[in-house]
């Protein structure tokens, strides 16, 4: 199994009654709540957290994509990951993604994602996401109904600017190019691995499968939450007549560890809620606009969400702390505790890549490394020899492995 330590970069001073006083935490929240000393203190932090990820033997360090965003400060992961690969030596860079619609041209992403492979001597994984309604249709105004189909071309476009050998002509829909012409190239050859994030879209599904790309199941509710989404992709997977290799998938998953199950359950109390109850305030009219969700997964979907107990509380945003443990939200406990809870979901779900978010709401930095320090000290040694029966191919080849 691969472990992977994953940074949302939040803000984290936002006021007790954040949620009872303002509309979103997601496109139109206000920007007056932001101090820019915070904020600038909170990125070199952030950046620190990354690399003492790697220094307590991590597999990998992964960033993300988000606009007009409260809980998630990267609206260029690229950044974020070009000072990482300048910082780190051994760890995978992941970047889950870049949401490829939103790029234009989508030659940039090829580009600046070379550059990346580069600086890090062949380290990155290439992260595309169809991208959040948040991110995409409302906070970059892309028309649903086209997002898609500029989010296929514009993929086609980068694996072509990756493995060409000679400049070339492009004529798509949304993308016309006489030179097609990309330098550098990426270290890796052809090029680096490819993950797609997802919500739990049957196209998503699918064109992973298809494609032989690893699929990100990127829940903020746990491997619990996620079942019946990552049992939709094997069902795919299947279909397809691929492998049930468990390299081919990633989830993620809230993480707190502390020498005894009491203290961990009265450390992570308060970030936990900060998290869940003020980071994720987000106005149910941005998340899903017409034509951004085609008609099969909108069914699929509904059938997935009518049978959970716990959605209208998390739509309202007042989860109580026994409620998040209970249902996996996050994953707590001594390093004995939680090596239990991650080894059964890993084995129930086939889980082969596991992004730990050991860092949530406004936790403080001596706790971030302490977290981080114990998972990777007396957690990941046991969870790491799982599945070694198979092969990663999906894994950078110049990436160093965690003793």
């Amino acid at each position: 199994m691969k472990l992977m330590w994953f940074h949302f970069m939040p803000y984290p001073a936002f006021p007790d009654d954040f949620n009872q006083k303002h509309r979103s935490v997601w496109v139109d929240i206000d920007p007056g709540l932001f101090d820019r000393d915070i904020m600038a203190d909170s990125y070199s932090t952030y950046l620190d957290q990354l690399v003492y990820a790697e220094e307590c033997g991590f597999d990998a360090i992964c960033v993300n994509e988000h606009h007009n965003n409260g809980y998630g400060l990267m609206p260029s992961p690229n950044l974020i990951a070009s000072v990482l690969a300048n910082r780190t030596s051994r760890a995978a860079i992941v970047v889950l993604g870049n949401s490829v619609a939103l790029y234009n041209p989508p030659v940039r992403v090829a580009e600046e994602m070379a550059m990346i492979d580069m600086f890090s001597k062949g380290r990155l994984i290439a992260g595309f996401p169809v991208g959040t309604s948040m991110d995409t249709c409302y906070s970059y105004g892309v028309n649903p109904s086209q997002l898609r189909p500029k989010y296929y071309e514009g993929i086609d476009l980068i694996m072509k600017a990756w493995t060409a050998t000679e400049p070339f002509a492009y004529n798509g829909e949304f993308n016309k190019h006489r030179y097609v012409n990309t330098i550098p190239k990426p270290y890796q050859q052809p090029h680096p691995p490819v993950w797609i994030p997802g919500g739990g879209s049957i196209e998503t599904w699918d064109f992973c499968a298809e494609n032989d790309y690893v699929y990100g199941a990127l829940t903020y509710y746990g491997a619990k939450m996620v079942r019946e989404t990552v049992g939709g992709y094997w069902n795919r997977v299947e279909a397809h007549g691929k492998d049930y290799n468990p390299n081919r998938l990633a989830v993620t998953q809230f993480v707190g560890v502390a020498d005894t199950d009491a203290e961990a359950y009265k450390l992570y109390k308060e970030p936990a809620e900060y998290f869940f109850n003020r980071s994720l305030h987000v106005y149910p009219g941005f998340t899903d606009p017409p034509g951004y969700v085609t008609e099969a997964s909108v069914r699929a979907r509904y059938k997935s969400q009518v049978r959970s107990v716990a959605r209208a509380k998390q739509a309202s945003h007042d989860l109580t702390w026994d409620e998040m443990v209970e249902n996996g939200y996050v994953v707590i406990g001594s390093p004995d505790s939680v090596r239990e809870q991650l080894e059964v979901a890993a084995k129930d779900l086939n889980i082969g890549n596991l992004c730990t978010i050991l860092h949530f709401g406004n936790m403080s930095d001596e706790l971030v490394r302490m977290n981080t320090k114990l998972f990777g000290e007396k957690v990941a040694p046991d969870l790491r020899p799982m599945f070694g029966e198979w092969d990663h191919n999906w894994w950078p080849t110049h990436a160093g492995t965690a003793s």
